[in-house]
């Protein structure tokens, strides 16, 4: 648990989310990635509370929200469905609207809210992505063995299921450390231990490969119809200079109207490798004139 936040779980249209909540003042929603939980947040979250409303989510499949079986079309893991939970937490909550910041795989969550949802984000934050339908168009060998999970994961069931299910602390703590610079020292070891209980759950592991047979599919159907739609509010790009993303604001100015962005010494998880100060560049970010 997160020191400080009170814990709840709302029923959204398609899934039960477990979420943490804290703080007072503009709502703001921090929503995790690859292979975490909401507990990736627990070193920036708290400071976040001073000046907002801060709700941290377990997406749909990780860690204590539920996690529905697969479909054929992977359409119950598609981020379109991955928002609509997002923003139906919130709505429970009382807030239409926010501001939104999305890590890796909550990145692309953040993006598909951002489209489908314009009303509801105020300004949106994301951290060291580069857009679903980018990475697919521009596969070279670098982003092919770079990214390889992408390709792993998103094979059919059970294939991917079978071989992690075999070992999956392994798997996790080698997935960490490989986007991490080859270490997992900075890690909190509570978080990491989280982050292991939870992704033991052969559920966790099946709902996690569905999310990327979603991100091989129908999450590139529903961009490659969004294409020329561009994101309307302020956007805030973060990149680890130590990870794989390279300089992301351009990138991001072909998917939205108003981008700023800066690069961090560190490798990809930003959160917890330089919480200090990705707390504070959050915090600037959600308050500043933009």
């Amino acid at each position: 648990m997160i020191p400080g936040f009170e814990y709840q779980t709302v029923e959204t249209s398609g899934a039960k989310i477990h979420a943490a909540v804290a703080g007072d003042g503009p709502p703001v929603l921090l929503i995790h990635g690859y292979p975490q939980t909401h507990m990736m947040w627990h070193a920036v979250a708290p400071a976040l509370t001073a000046t907002h409303t801060v709700v941290c989510p377990d997406l749909r499949g990780y860690g204590q929200s539920s996690k529905p079986p697969g479909d054929p079309e992977h359409v119950l893991y598609s981020k379109r469905a991955l928002a609509l939970d997002m923003v139906e937490v919130m709505s429970d909550l009382g807030f239409a609207q926010f501001g939104l910041v999305g890590h890796d795989r909550g990145g692309r969550v953040a993006h598909r809210l951002a489209l489908d949802h314009p009303r509801a984000t105020t300004r949106v934050a994301f951290l060291d992505i580069v857009p679903t339908l980018d990475v697919f168009e521009n596969v070279d060998m670098s982003v092919a063995m770079g990214t390889y999970h992408w390709f792993f994961l998103s094979q059919p069931y059970d294939l991917p299921e079978r071989m992690i299910g075999a070992d999956p602390s392994f798997f996790l703590r080698w997935h960490l450390r490989a986007w991490s610079g080859g270490t997992d020292a900075f890690f909190s070891p509570d978080a990491l231990g989280e982050y292991e209980r939870a992704f033991s759950d052969p559920a966790t592991i099946h709902a996690t490969c569905e999310d990327y047979r979603a991100g091989a599919t129908i999450d590139l159907e529903h961009d490659a119809a969004d294409r020329d739609s561009k994101i309307e509010c302020p956007v805030l790009v973060l990149w680890g200079a130590r990870s794989k993303a390279g300089d992301l604001r351009e990138v991001w100015r072909s998917r939205a109207k108003n981008v700023r962005g800066e690069g961090l010494d560190a490798g990809h998880f930003l959160a917890e490798e330089l919480p200090a100060h990705v707390g504070d560049r959050l915090a600037s970010f959600l308050v500043e004139d933009v």
